[in-house]
């Protein structure tokens, strides 16, 4: 009896102490968890949401310079988001408007021959020569037109090829095509601004502004009305071409070209989708003013080509008919740019353009 009463005792005695302990750990205070590391909550975010990366493509397509092995410009930058904003204008206003201009143009030039007709010379030729361009002014012009010529077709392969051509040729046929756009490109550009400055220089006095060029203008040389209108060497539709189109378009495509052709010379993404917008939007519009150049220079005015392809040569007529001024300076020997020729065993003159 004595030991069970020990042994009771003792489950007693055992039981208080288990409590004890137990109201002691009770009454500790509670120690949350220690906070997740930033890493650990993109682990638990994509846990709970998949794909949801949004805080990591902020920081990613913030622009901001982050550290790279790789040193150079942009290398930094993970995303450029401009490049969606150039993709978007070049896909999208420039690919748009700039087609709607390249078609309406030749339509308009082509309403405007079925209305007018070519403007011929007023009376007969008279047979005299007059010596308009030089050996030097058809080389050079001819440099521009065909290096402008061959960037023309080729920018417009590479812009529009892949809406025009690409669904007629096919992938592997309008790829080596594309290859060779960009090449023809890429090479002629660099032959085209020398051929450009030099040209430049070498028209530069024949088209500075002279009295008669607002008269001109006003009555736009007599093309719609048939009234005859005087000019010198070159009329002043032929100036604001030689200024606006080879001066200022061609700067400007020439410049922005270099900028894409070289990218060697450390230009970042940002300035050379900048380039190529300016070149894109200057060339259309460089294009737009060229086809009514070539509209005139060839079926629209009568022997303006023949001048320009043959010997330089426009009978006198013809000078006195379109540069009635420049025609009476080289008469009385004031002319700096023609002189009357002799045309013995040369070119025979074009019969009547009545």
């Amino acid at each position: 009896m004595t030991r069970i009463c020990s042994l009771f005792r003792g489950a007693l005695a055992g039981l208080a102490l288990t409590l004890s302990v137990g109201a002691l750990a009770y009454e500790q205070p509670f120690v949350p968890n220690p906070p997740k590391a930033p890493n650990e909550a993109q682990v638990q975010r994509q846990d709970n949401q998949p794909l949801n990366n949004a805080p990591v493509w902020k920081d990613v397509r913030s622009g901001d310079v982050h550290i790279t092995q790789v040193k150079g410009v942009d290398t930094g930058v993970l995303i450029q988001s401009g490049g969606e904003t150039w993709r978007a204008l070049r896909e999208g206003p420039i690919s748009l408007y700039g087609g709607i201009l390249l078609i309406a143009v030749p339509i308009v030039l082509g309403l405007f021959y079925a209305w007018r007709g070519p403007l011929r010379v007023h009376g007969q030729l008279t047979g005299k020569m007059i010596l308009r361009l030089t050996p030097w002014d058809r080389i050079i012009h001819w440099s521009v037109a065909i290096t402008w010529l061959i960037l023309a077709i080729s920018g417009l392969t590479i812009l529009f090829g892949k809406h025009v051509l690409l669904p007629v040729l096919g992938y592997t046929l309008f790829s080596w095509l594309a290859i060779a756009a960009k090449n023809l490109h890429n090479f002629t550009g660099p032959l085209f601004f020398v051929s450009t400055v030099v040209m430049f220089f070498t028209y530069l006095s024949r088209n500075l502004p002279e009295a008669g060029d607002g008269r001109w203008l006003a009555k736009a040389g007599g093309m719609f009305s048939g009234q005859h209108v005087p000019a010198g060497f070159f009329n002043a539709g032929e100036k604001i071409l030689f200024w606006l189109g080879l001066t200022l378009f061609g700067v400007v495509v020439s410049l922005s070209g270099l900028v894409l052709n070289f990218p060697n010379f450390d230009q970042g993404r940002e300035l050379m989708q900048q380039a190529h917008l300016f070149h894109s939007i200057s060339a259309i519009l460089f294009m737009g003013l060229m086809m009514g150049h070539m509209y005139l220079g060839t079926i629209g005015v009568p022997g303006a080509y023949e001048a320009m392809r043959h010997d330089g040569l426009v009978d006198e007529a013809w000078a006195k008919e379109h540069h009635e001024n420049w025609h009476n300076d080289v008469k009385a020997g004031k002319a700096s740019h023609g002189a009357m020729a002799d045309t013995s065993g040369g070119r025979m003159p074009e019969t009547s353009r009545a």
